[in-house]
């Protein structure tokens, strides 16, 4: 039996901050050609995850939070937001499910974040008819002030 402990999700969390993109997977399934993949992500407030989708009609993917404060987003094909909803412990909304083929994106909102996710595998990149073109890429110097704009939503 493998446990998510609160120490794990605080190591985890410290892992998140030394790293260059300040976020840090743990996977839970054994392999990336596992059937369900299922893994916490620590996520600090300053690490970009660009809006995208999974086009698998099998790839739902359900987070489910576990510290922190998490912003959830939901994006029409043209890059208008849908839905935004605020995952807090405080607030009562603890788990977002999220269907294959929307838009979506996740935003820390607090240090400390981390979050259980959970979709079908196997692992495969991000074809690029899955990832918003309306939306800069990790590394575009425009993705800090796009990340800013998301945050807005929450405030």
């Amino acid at each position: 039996m493998k446990l998510v402990t609160s120490d794990l999700v605080r190591e985890l969390s410290g892992q998140a901050l030394l790293s260059p993109r300040l976020r840090k997977n743990h996977n839970l399934h054994p392999r990336d050609d596992s059937r369900c993949h299922r893994l916490l992500n620590a996520v600090e407030p300053a690490s970009y995850i660009r809006p995208h989708r999974h086009l698998d009609p099998e790839k739902d993917e359900a987070f489910i939070l576990m510290s922190g404060r998490l912003g959830v987003i939901t994006f029409s094909d043209s890059g208008e937001v849908v839905e935004a909803v605020a995952l807090s412990h405080a607030g009562g909304n603890l788990a977002a499910d999220i269907p294959s083929g929307v838009y979506h994106c996740a935003v820390s909102l607090e240090p400390g974040t981390v979050f259980y996710e959970a979709k079908a595998g196997p692992y495969l990149p991000l074809a690029e008819e899955e990832k918003a073109t309306w939306a800069p890429a990790e590394d575009d110097p425009a993705a800090p002030a796009f990340l800013e704009l998301l945050r807005t939503i929450f405030e």
